[in-house]
């Protein structure tokens, strides 16, 4: 009885990873083609790669997206031994990207922090930075409030254990989240200046005005 081509080819020793990731992915109803989208891929990545084993390992910035995406270890996706490789967890470390829009215009409401995404940066570029030991979270400038120092679209990065001090900061003011040059006014005040004189600085009082950290890197689009 002919039984018909079977869903993944046996031809490497990559098949049981292939095989894994048709498994998951019918498992959570998630397509092949939405899982290449995901991966800023063209739609017929995936099924490329399971049916045909092209290419015959994933990179392994698609691997630890879709291991993140399934909640399961990379290893169950081809990652290789750590005998074999030096330990992400030393060599690399991972800022989790939140969706927060810090404004640099009128305010952002802030949602709730669950990092969506993320960057993965050496250590050793991080020291080199200076930003050994940092608390870090990336998040997006919106409004040209900044300008020229910071233009929308900018990707941050803040240090939440720098809180203290003058420099540029994001802060929560209410429900809404501004990133501003911070600079003491008075015993219980603060002023937040824009770096674009078009827009006036404003003086709150101290308690008005939560620090989340200060802005110690940028990255953007030329």
């Amino acid at each position: 009885m002919h039984r018909g081509k079977p869903l993944v080819e046996n031809h490497d020793d990559a098949a049981p990873e292939r095989a894994r990731l048709l498994e998951l992915a019918q498992a959570s109803r998630a397509s092949l083609a939405s899982l290449s989208a995901m991966l800023g891929r063209n739609p017929s990545y995936l099924q490329q790669y399971v049916r045909k084993g092209s290419p015959r390992r994933l990179e392994e910035n698609d691997r630890q997206r879709l291991a993140e995406f399934f909640g399961v270890s990379e290893g169950e996706l081809g990652a290789p031994a750590l005998s074999s490789r030096r330990s992400s967890a030393e060599e690399f470390l991972a800022v989790p990207r939140l969706p927060l829009d810090a404004s640099a215009g009128p305010g952002a409401v802030g949602s709730e922090e669950i990092s969506f995404d993320s960057f993965r940066f050496s250590r050793r570029w991080l020291r080199e930075m200076g930003l050994e030991g940092a608390d870090l979270s990336a998040i997006r400038v919106e409004g040209d409030s900044m300008e020229p120092v910071l233009r929308s679209g900018d990707e941050i990065f803040v240090d939440r254990n720098k809180r203290a001090g003058e420099g540029i900061h994001v802060v929560r003011i209410g429900d809404a989240l501004h990133v501003k040059q911070v600079q003491a006014s008075g015993p219980e005040l603060i002023r937040l200046v824009s770096a674009n004189e078009a827009y006036a600085p404003i003086e709150l009082a101290r308690e008005e005005v939560e620090i989340i950290g200060r802005v110690v890197w940028k990255g953007g689009r030329v």
